[in-house]
């Protein structure tokens, strides 16, 4: 598909006035995206876990206008209350998708939002708000025409999705969602995530992912301005291609559910995500030393546990503790006891493996 099938849709009938809600999960990326060209289009495919308790809930109204202005118009609360400091990201995200959807001036909206984790956890919604979002402007077009097919839909979200947060597009479907274009993944496109399309072993059903909010505070470098420092990258070849060869080998991971294979690539695509932050130009850390103790505990306690509890790593200081749900007897206790006194305010959050968004 191209740009083009998604800015081709006739409408039947415009309403003049309804709600739409929508739930839309995080996601956490196992190969990971890092450098991005025009367009919010990856440098490197990705795959990631859909999560199941981490989402963003939006509530759209809608109500046609008597007179187009030439400008959008909205208000915009989080959590009941208006957000100023929100709107210039969501007007970006209106330009970018107008022409995909264009009817977006033709009505007020009345945006509500909220999420399912504290907000200021330090982890990132961009990826279930802005899907949250679009899925709810999706489901008005929905309403406008004949016979959308579910795929279409999902596609058509996924891909404006992206326009709003490249890793946004992966929180459409679930539990696996891979994105870029890749020899090895039938269907694979730069433009939206798709469902993993090939068998899963059943070891990652029901697969757990505890969160360790080590730190809570914003970022001192954005992941937009991290995606830049990418051109121009002294290691930026080398690491595109190890993406590749790294989601060939998770192909193979999930087909026969080998663990050791599966902890080895998911800690080294963490830890290379890091190595190109601190190696970019300029360089940045954004691992705390809390970060470093609880991988450093993590791999003890594997080595004598015989478990396969392993960690990856989003572009902040917080992580990730991945391991299937026949260990959680084992490992959850020991996150409790030993890793989550290293979390900021003893903070930490239980998730797993989920299915993707959900129509309110």
């Amino acid at each position: 598909m191209t740009e083009k099938d998604f800015s081709s849709v006739s409408y039947t009938t415009l309403k003049d006035e309804g709600e739409v809600a929508y739930s839309s999960p995080s996601n956490i990326a196992l190969v990971k995206y890092w450098g991005k060209r025009e367009n919010q289009i990856p440098a490197n495919p990705s795959i990631s876990f859909t999560l199941a308790a981490c989402a963003t809930k939006t509530k759209v109204h809608y109500k046609k206008r008597e007179n187009n202005n030439g400008k959008f118009s909205f208000d915009f609360l989080f959590e009941g209350e208006e957000k100023e400091g929100f709107k210039p990201k969501i007007i970006t995200f209106l330009k970018r998708i107008e022409v995909y959807l264009p009817f977006l001036k033709d009505y007020h909206f009345v945006i509500n939002t909220s999420n399912t984790f504290p907000h200021s956890s330090g982890i990132a919604s961009s990826a279930s708000g802005m899907s949250a979002l679009a899925l709810c402007f999706m489901e008005m077009e929905r309403s406008f025409v004949e016979n959308m097919t579910a795929e279409f839909f999902n596609r058509k979200v996924s891909f404006l999705s992206r326009l709003g947060s490249g890793s946004a597009c992966r929180s459409i479907e679930g539990p696996l969602v891979q994105w870029g274009e890749s020899k090895v993944i039938e269907g694979s496109s730069n433009l939206f995530g798709i469902k993993y399309p090939y068998d899963v072993h059943p070891i990652f059903n029901n697969y757990h992912d505890t969160i360790l909010l080590v730190d809570k505070g914003e970022k001192q470098v954005s992941s937009t301005v991290g995606h830049e420092l990418m051109h121009g990258h002294p290691y930026a070849v080398n690491r595109f291609a190890q993406a590749d060869i790294n989601l060939d080998k998770l192909k193979t991971v999930f087909s026969n559910g080998n663990l050791e294979d599966f902890i080895s690539i998911v800690e080294s695509e963490a830890l290379t995500l890091h190595a190109m932050m601190m190696t970019s130009s300029p360089y940045f850390i954004l691992m705390k030393p809390n970060t470093l103790t609880i991988i450093n505990s993590i791999w003890k306690f594997r080595e004598h546990s015989k478990t396969h509890i392993c960690f990856t790593l989003d572009a902040g200081a917080n992580v990730h503790v991945l391991y299937p749900e026949g260990e959680k007897d084992v490992v959850f206790p020991f996150i409790k006891e030993k890793l989550v006194p290293f979390c900021q305010n003893g903070q930490y959050i239980c998730d797993r493996i989920g299915l993707g968004a959900k129509k309110l």
